[in-house]
């Protein structure tokens, strides 16, 4: 059964000045496992990534229904891939929905499903 279904649009231009004015905002949306594999990137994949994980992490908030705050933090997401690249997301640590992360050269977006079996 679906439980859940967000959707978020962010502006790359946004992510990149955010990323920029503070090196913090980075260490906010990424975990370590994010912010790893953020650092084996080439310089020009780096704001994609950064953009689509935090697009993710709206979206994932915005299918729970409680947005990023006390209930729901950056860090409690986090976005995995399968072996063939396929993104998960997990709350908690815990796998708890499906996940698509698109991007172009002005956007990212993604759309998340939560689900119960």
């Amino acid at each position: 059964m679906i439980t859940g279904i967000g959707l978020d649009i962010v502006e790359i231009s946004r992510i990149r000045r955010l990323d920029t004015k503070s090196p913090k905002f980075r260490a906010r949306v990424l975990t370590i496992n994010e912010q790893a594999e953020y650092d084996r990137l080439t310089e020009g994949r780096k704001i994609e990534f950064l953009a689509g994980r935090f697009a993710a992490k709206e979206a994932f908030s915005k299918a729970k229904g409680t947005g990023i705050g006390s209930e729901c933090s950056f860090q409690d997401i986090e976005v995995r891939k399968d072996a063939k690249g396929k993104p998960t997301i997990y709350f908690c640590g815990a796998e708890i929905g499906l996940v698509s992360i698109t991007h172009s050269k002005e956007f990212a977006a993604a759309q998340v499903l939560l689900q119960t079996i």
